[in-house]
């Protein structure tokens, strides 16, 4: 990538992180070293050349490391990017109303929204277990002791089950989509919506715009 040439912190971190899909490696890494078949899966419409590319100028530049097993690594430079993604997750907050469409999905994004909209501890959140399947594999949501998590794969005993596009899912989640509304938008809830109400989303993650409007349920043939 060119250089902006210019004296400023903002510019010479694009110089670093500027270029196309450098962030979203990062996205990838922040759940722990990966192998390369893992980065490209997680990163649908990635040419394999430009990920090998974008793996070397990372290194060189600092953000990442290659382990004697193989696996992509961040270094604590690359680590330090965890306030900017996130950051950016929660700016992109409004963005996320609109229907995924064709747009690519994975379901381990789901940790990444959920660290964005139940960031911290929250002592009033109560206990809930919420198994949720969109995308290409089940997650499960866990609430416990103030902080709230997400895992892959299934538990024993959830209390509610949420299957249905990524949008709408996330919109019960947050409580942006009225759990009364979910099913016309694809969303089939399985136990006691009610208890979504102990999650608690942190006030400023949840879309200013989203309390006016739910998205819009996607088209039917």
């Amino acid at each position: 990538m060119k250089s902006y040439g210019q004296y400023c912190g903002l510019a010479r971190a694009l110089d670093v992180i500027g270029d196309r899909w450098v962030l979203l490696i990062v996205r990838e890494l922040l759940d722990g070293p990966r192998r390369y078949a893992e980065l490209l899966d997680g990163l649908p419409g990635i040419a394999t050349n430009l990920l090998v590319d974008r793996l070397r100028s990372m290194e060189t530049s600092g953000l990442l490391t290659r382990q004697q097993d193989g696996r992509y690594a961040l270094t604590s430079r690359g680590e330090g990017l965890n306030d900017v993604v996130y950051a950016m997750g929660r700016w992109a907050g409004p963005l996320m109303l609109r229907p995924s469409g064709n747009d690519a999905f994975r379901s381990h994004w789901f940790r990444h929204m959920v660290v964005v909209r139940f960031e911290g501890a929250d002592p009033r959140r109560g206990n809930l277990v919420v198994e949720i399947h969109s995308g290409d594999e089940p997650m499960t949501l866990i609430s416990a002791g103030g902080r709230v998590h997400m895992v892959r794969g299934r538990v024993d005993k959830p209390d509610i089950v949420l299957t249905g596009p990524p949008e709408g899912v996330v919109g019960v989640i947050v409580g942006v989509l009225p759990p009364a509304e979910a099913a016309a938008r694809g969303i089939s809830i399985g136990g006691d919506a009610r208890k979504l109400k102990r999650l608690r989303p942190a006030r400023r993650s949840v879309p200013a715009t989203a309390t006016a409007k739910a998205p819009e349920a996607p088209a039917t043939a």
